[in-house]
């Protein structure tokens, strides 16, 4: 359940999003990072780079503060004329295809579900041209009955287990695997419960203050002026003090400690609560790939706030451009969103990602975007089957590296088109790692996975504002960000320039990136590499250039 993104954790997509860092962090220490909500910044006050992208690597770069405006939108910027290192998709725009009308591209997005009735992603949802809304029938006989926007492969089920719970909920059957999965239960659990010792501890704080000062939406001044003689009391207000001063005000901190709640509490009441069952209200054996007559076609999900990761990644592609809403999609005018629910609040199962890949592929994306992923995978080889029908259909299928700060080349991701240094199984995936917003050391996120041969480009992650549920923006973070937004950029190639395969695409996505040479720290650690030993191509996703070799291949 990697929802990768940045704080919640989604089931299995890799979400950063989904785990408040300050709130996370407040029981440990008082010095906290800034706040999350809005994501402006992250233990520090955001740069952008001075100096022309030729010299990028040469010489000391100058850093400014980069304006709002320009962080609500910085994957679309580019190095050498914003000095911000985006993906140079203005530029693209400008210079590239103005005046030009490309082809409509069905990109796939398997995900926790898609908002479709968002005021930003609605004309980009695509529908499904051979089936009969609402008349109960199976129209275009593909197995699927009124999936006009897509297919819910989860029905009505919200809540899961992690794959390793799973397992041990099969039995000890004194396989590695099983023991691999208890040490990593056994870890989880020991770090969940302290989790909800702590999100008790300071939601107790905060009734304690509020209660004190007969209010709810207290102010930071308010806390200062409280005198007591009462110790707990005076160990809240001291806590308080210092978490309404990094998060900004009481109502970010209401977000957040909501945010790390739902985190907490959904790992103990769900994730890795052995008596749980949240695959019983879908009715099917998931571990039988042939029972494929389940889930509904009900794709925003059944909880619409549960669709939030999966509405943000395919804003990043598709939310309309230039309407003074949110952000702006990569390829809005040229995509159409086929949903695909199949990511769950806890971690996915193989069956639904390998049938979402194929009733995707089936239905005519050619793209196809997964930012999701986990560490342990009891059917593989169900996911690897799918990703090769993809190749064989040419489909580019991209997926997010993941947020454990890991070195992919020491452990497996699943899925992924390589394991244990074998070679790839297909030419057409590719393995996206996150960068944020400031050039320099710092420019890998710093919960981004790498790896010299299992990544295979970086792009903006960090800080990535799109549609969330209900007509509502947010800033998120994670890998999961950062693959959509390779992803737009593959619909860009694949509609202006129909004719170059998956492979192509993948092959020009590696090769005209912008190549950096930089020191950048990853890691837990914080280990310093140098930028083009942390990925394959050791490259930064950039759509100008992309959409220019594009050009010179599509004549040849």
């Amino acid at each position: 359940m990697l929802i990768f993104s940045a704080f919640v954790t989604i089931g299995n997509t890799f979400d950063l999003s989904q785990k408040p860092r300050i709130i996370m962090n407040i029981f440990k220490s008082y010095y906290l990072c800034a706040g999350l909500a809005l994501a402006l910044a992250s233990c520090g006050t955001q740069k952008m780079v001075s100096t022309s992208v030729e010299n990028i690597d040469k010489m000391p770069v100058k850093t400014t503060k980069i304006a709002e405006k320009d962080l609500k939108r910085w994957s679309h910027l580019d190095l050498g004329k914003d000095t911000i290192p985006g993906m140079s998709v203005d530029k693209a725009y400008a210079e590239l295809l103005k005046g030009k009308k490309g082809t409509k591209v069905v990109v796939g997005v398997v995900d926790s579900g898609v908002d479709i009735d968002h005021e930003d992603l609605k004309p980009a949802i695509w529908t499904n041209p051979k089936e009969i809304a609402g008349n109960g029938k199976d129209d275009d006989k593909n197995g699927y009955i009124d999936d006009i926007h897509g297919w819910n492969f989860l029905g009505d089920a919200e809540y899961e287990n992690m794959e390793y719970v799973r397992i041990l909920k099969k039995g000890d059957d004194g396989s590695a695997t099983y023991r691999k999965a208890k040490a990593e239960y056994d870890k989880e659990m020991q770090e969940a419960n302290q989790g909800k010792m702590q999100v008790d501890f300071i939601m107790a704080g905060d009734k304690a203050i509020s209660d004190h000062l007969k209010k709810k939406n207290y102010t930071l001044d308010d806390v200062k002026k409280i005198e007591t003689t009462d110790q707990t009391l005076l160990q809240y207000k001291g806590m308080m003090m210092q978490v309404l001063t990094q998060v900004g005000s009481k109502e970010e901190f209401d977000k957040e400690i909501v945010g790390y709640k739902d985190h907490v509490y959904g790992q103990v009441n769900y994730h890795l609560n052995l008596q749980f069952d949240g695959r019983k209200v879908v009715g099917d054996n998931p571990d039988d790939l042939n029972d494929k007559k389940y889930g509904n076609n009900n794709v925003i999900g059944p909880v619409k706030k549960g669709a939030k990761h999966g509405t943000h990644v395919a804003g990043i592609i598709a939310q309309t451009q230039n309407n003074n809403k949110g952000g702006d999609g990569v390829a809005s005018n040229n995509v159409q969103i086929m949903a695909v629910r199949a990511v769950p609040d806890g971690d996915e199962y193989d069956k639904d990602i390998a049938l979402g890949i194929r009733y995707a592929v089936d239905n005519g994306a050619k793209v196809i975007n997964g930012s999701f992923g986990k560490y342990f995978s009891t059917h593989k080889d169900w996911v690897h089957d799918a990703i090769k029908y993809a190749a064989s259909k040419d489909v580019l299928v991209i997926f997010a590296a993941g947020n454990e700060s890991y070195d992919l080349d020491t452990m497996n991701k699943y899925p992924t088109d390589s394991y244990d240094g074998q070679p790839e199984i297909s030419n057409n995936v590719l393995i996206i790692g996150a960068t944020s917003p400031n050039y320099g050391a710092g420019m890998v996120a710093g919960f981004s996975n790498y790896g010299k041969t299992s990544v295979d480009i970086f792009a903006p992650g960090d800080k990535i504002y799109a549609t969330t549920p209900s007509n509502t923006y947010e800033y998120q973070q994670g890998t999961s960000m950062a693959s959509p937004n390779v992803a737009g950029v593959a619909a860009l190639i694949r509609s202006y320039y129909p004719k170059l395969s998956a492979a192509q695409v993948k092959q020009i996505i590696m090769e005209s990136g912008t190549p950096l040479t930089t020191k950048v720290t990853v890691g837990e650690t914080q280990e310093t590499k140098a930028f083009n030993e942390v990925s394959k191509s050791g490259k930064i996703v950039n759509a100008y250039n992309a959409l220019l070799m594009a050009e010179k291949m599509a004549k040849k």
